[in-house]
């Protein structure tokens, strides 16, 4: 799809305009209000959606809401997406959408073990006795694991997003994100576990896509390209500068978050360069390649979670994203 020209185009009219009124647009997240989040509530939070021209509705997620088929109804106008495998599938199954961005350069999954037991290497963990995976990672995430480092089906139950399992069984490994699980391992259990991202270890998912529906994408280029832009930059802002405002606003929209688990997000994204780093250092954030899909497409291709023969770059765009957009305020 060439959007290039049309892009260009459009930004040129919304720069040379006079004064108007923000265009609004809605975007859906997939989960309930959380920091790994909070770069899209900074840019609503601290006005940078608002300088390029936009209102934005935060339309949260969680465990009973359908925003993804919201998106392909065409009742949101961008989606958040959890990683690259729904968007596969949306090609599979003709479903008429696109992934744009992506804010965070390395997927958070990762699998944790008790310290001291014979599993502090991503090696041993194929040894563990019991495996607590979701049924969402178990045809996914878990099918790669099995054929690139020997992971086991007999091992495997289910994880039912409560610790007290894996807290109890030493011999135990499970699954979580970097910037969540642990937090929670911490506090309960009185101790650090073993984290491995699962990123720096050939899971090279891009994740907290950016995603929309082909036709809002041809019928408004220039909106598309400032809504990238401004999450972006309201991503770095929210690494790097006063997020005050935007964490109000996670708590407003999920009163169970508290300061502390935001904290431990934050400093995990920092930590692991969830956001920035690899191609994101030189292509800017939001950054994606072709060589990375065609990497990561090849590895669920032969873990046998997509058919090999599927048509995966109509899954995406790179028209918005490659741009230099560099990170204001990160530390050299």
């Amino acid at each position: 799809m060439k959007w290039h020209g049309l892009v260009a185009s459009a930004l040129a009219a919304f720069a040379l305009s006079p004064a108007h009124a923000l265009d609004r647009v809605s975007f859906a997240t997939n989960w309930l209000a959380e920091a790994e989040h909070g770069g899209f509530y900074q840019a609503v939070a601290d006005g940078t959606f608002a300088k390029y021209g936009l209102e934005v509705k935060i339309v949260p997620g969680g465990p009973l809401a359908a925003n993804r088929l919201l998106l392909a109804a065409g009742k949101v106008d961008f989606y958040m997406g959890a990683n690259m495998l729904a968007p596969f599938d949306a090609v599979k199954n003709n479903v008429p959408t696109i992934v744009l961005a992506s804010a965070f350069q390395k997927d958070p999954i990762v699998l944790m073990s008790h310290p001291g037991q014979g599993l502090d290497r991503l090696q041993d963990l194929p040894k563990a006795a019991t495996a607590f995976i979701g049924k969402d990672n178990l045809v996914s995430v878990w099918q790669w694991l099995k054929q690139a480092y020997g992971f086991r089906d007999e091992a495997v139950k289910p994880y039912t997003f409560n610790p007290a399992p894996f807290l109890a069984d030493k011999t135990s490994i499970q699954q979580g994100y970097a910037t969540s699980e642990p937090y929670a391992i911490e506090q309960q259990g009185r101790f650090r576990p073993n984290v491995f991202l699962l990123a720096d270890h050939g899971y090279d998912s891009y994740s907290t896509t950016i995603e929309a529906r082909i036709d809002f994408v041809e019928k408004n280029p220039g909106l598309v390209q400032r809504f990238v832009d401004a999450s972006m930059i309201g991503w770095c802002n929210y690494l790097y500068g006063d997020n005050r405002a935007a964490n109000d606003m996670i708590k407003r929209d999920n009163p169970d978050m508290s300061d502390a688990q935001i904290a431990f997000s934050i400093a995990k994204m920092k930590e692991y360069g969830i956001v920035d780093s690899g191609d994101s250092l030189t292509l800017g954030v939001g950054a994606m390649t072709d060589a990375r899909m065609k990497s990561f497409f090849d590895k669920m291709a032969k873990a046998g979670v997509v058919a090999a023969d599927l048509d995966y770059r109509k899954s995406y765009t790179l028209a918005f994203v490659n741009k230099g957009l560099a990170c204001p305020g990160r530390p050299k």
